[in-house]
């Protein structure tokens, strides 16, 4: 057992929980808020919580490597040249991805209906941004493993053209599936503990850390996101959530479990398709119910609003629910 790396977790979630206290004032303070659309009276609630994630997450990974650096007596394993510039290639991609989704947050309708936002052509391209550094370290690797097939050699086309895809596709995918109180914030806790449990069972060590940290930041804002919402996660979580995903993938060599964990986005991918990347996931408050603004179901969340009788917290529950069952079946496969 890493004490050093548990020790740094629980470092994080405190500098994480005041980070988000200091936060929700000061978002509140600039009027950075926009509607609690699943609520009766629809209350203004601060939103851009990934930025204290990220200001957790980042001092986790530095402070880690500063006493790996320093102390290597006292840790299980050691920080190489190669590891660290793996490690600060990922800090790099992260860091890029969540300001792409503070960009995406940053400006809001005069309403506080919801933030205006990029276009749909620029969130790819700018996420595409983060990851060249991962590109780069990882410029001679050709394969990725797939159980009972083995090591499928793919040549360049793995850092050229698999590792962007990958990467801007997470960052994406994770952003569509959003919009309920503690509903982004659970899922990434679910994903990110088996995922990192994972990494560390068979000793994909640096993506096994960057997981666990992120993980310690994320369940710290859970804590504030869960129903009823303190704050918003809003794209900056959600970019880092799909850019860490992503990561600790491709660092990792986790390719095929990541995959596994990640169907649920998928599956919320091809809904939206169907209206077009047009439809909302939140729905109509009527008697603490949550009922579609929609006859189709073009989103997993609307499997449940459709009806009218599930609460919020209800539909949270079942969609992480969902996540949870795929982050188990990895371990099985």
């Amino acid at each position: 057992m890493d004490w050093v790396l548990l020790f740094v977790c629980v470092l994080t979630i405190l500098l994480t929980y005041h980070s988000i206290n200091w936060l929700i004032f000061f978002l509140t303070k600039v009027g950075h808020v926009v509607k609690d659309q699943n609520k009766k009276n629809r209350p203004l609630v601060p939103v851009s919580g990934g930025l204290a994630v990220l200001v957790g997450f980042l001092f986790g990974i530095l402070l880690y490597v500063c006493v790996n650096v320093f102390y290597t007596e006292v840790l299980p394993w050691n920080v190489d040249g190669n590891n660290l510039t793996l490690i600060f290639a990922s800090l790099i991609a992260i860091i890029w991805v969540t300001l792409v989704g503070f960009f995406d947050d940053a400006f809001i309708y005069g309403s506080h209906e919801k933030s205006l936002g990029l276009g749909q052509l620029q969130k790819p391209l700018l996420t595409l941004l983060g990851a060249i550094p991962l590109m780069i370290v990882l410029s001679e690797r050709t394969s990725f493993f797939i159980p009972y097939l083995g090591d499928i050699s793919v040549g360049w086309i793995y850092p050229v053209i698999l590792i962007p895809i990958g990467f801007v596709g997470a960052a994406n995918m994770v952003n569509m599936l959003a919009g309920f109180n503690g509903l982004e914030a659970g899922m990434g806790v679910i994903y990110l503990f088996s995922l990192g449990m994972y990494a560390y069972v068979r000793q994909s060590f640096v993506a096994a850390l960057i997981a666990f940290i992120a993980l310690s930041a994320v369940l710290t804002f859970w804590y504030f996101n869960k129903i009823p919402a303190k704050i918003f996660p809003g794209d900056s979580l959600t970019y880092f959530l799909g850019g860490t995903l992503a990561t600790v993938a491709i660092v990792g060599g986790l390719e095929f479990p990541a995959l596994i964990i990640s169907i649920p986005f998928l599956v919320e991918f091809l809904l939206k398709w169907r209206s077009n990347f047009s439809a909302d996931t939140f729905g109509i408050w009527i008697n603490g119910k949550i009922l579609s603004k929609y006859e189709k179901v073009y989103s997993i969340m609307h499997l449940f609003t459709r009806t009218g009788n599930f609460t919020e917290k209800q539909i949270t529950n079942y969609v992480i629910a969902i996540q949870i069952f795929f982050s188990i079946v990895i371990w099985l496969i």
